[in-house]
């Protein structure tokens, strides 16, 4: 079993295979290229995500600078607005949906290391070899969801479609659709209700409207 096709199993894989290595290298340079570029080279960064990311929808700003790591294992849906310093260690696969708006810093991570220390520094692979070895777990991210700055988002979870994650959250376990959740660990504030509408906030809205 190729050392790829291990990470979709959710089994320990040696993320040192040169085949590995290889993706991962092309990806943190083309990460290199992405954040030389000025904000306003729209044609050029266009380019660097086509070939980066495995799946990017129309309208995707992300600001940068952006950190991929292997970027091909990644997919977002279109109209992401992504800050400053956005994140993805996407050993395994991580899916963002349409409309997503991340704050700066926010991370996403997949990767997990064994909790035992020896275990992380060694394990004897099936034909014999000392190898460090780690697993992943895939992210899933609903439509319409927005992050506060500085939210870290750990392997495994799955976020539905309408949340809002309060700035600083270190999320750990599953958050329901439409849910106002924050915290570290994160957790579920309250859902979010048509109460939430800024037609309830006059003195905000001031001379703007709803579309209904």
């Amino acid at each position: 079993m190729r050392e790829e096709e291990k990470i979709e199993a959710g089994i320990l894989f040696n993320p040192g295979d040169p085949e590995l290595r290889a993706i991962k290298l092309k990806t943190h340079n083309l990460n290199t290229a992405y954040n030389a570029t000025h904000e306003d080279e729209t044609e050029k960064r266009a380019v660097i995500l086509k070939e980066m990311i495995g799946a990017l929808g129309e309208n995707a700003f992300m600001q940068g600078p952006i950190y991929f790591h292997y970027g091909k294992h990644t997919k977002i849906g279109k109209n992401l607005f992504a800050n400053f310093h956005f994140t993805v260690q996407d050993d395994a696969a991580v899916t963002i949906g349409d409309n997503c708006n991340f704050g700066p810093n926010v991370t996403i991570v997949t990767p997990l290391h064994p909790m035992i220390a020896n275990e992380r520094n060694q394990i004897r692979t099936a034909n014999g070899e000392i190898k460090r070895l780690c697993y992943a777990k895939p992210v899933i991210i609903g439509n319409n969801c927005w992050f506060g700055a500085g939210v870290t988002v750990c392997p495994g979870v799955t976020i539905g479609e309408g949340c809002v994650i309060g700035a600083g959250s270190v999320v750990t376990k599953d958050i329901p659709a439409h849910s106002f959740a924050a915290g570290v660990p994160c957790r579920v504030i309250r859902p979010i209700t048509e109460q939430d509408s800024m037609r309830y906030q006059p003195d905000v809205l001031a001379d703007n409207q709803i579309i209904e």
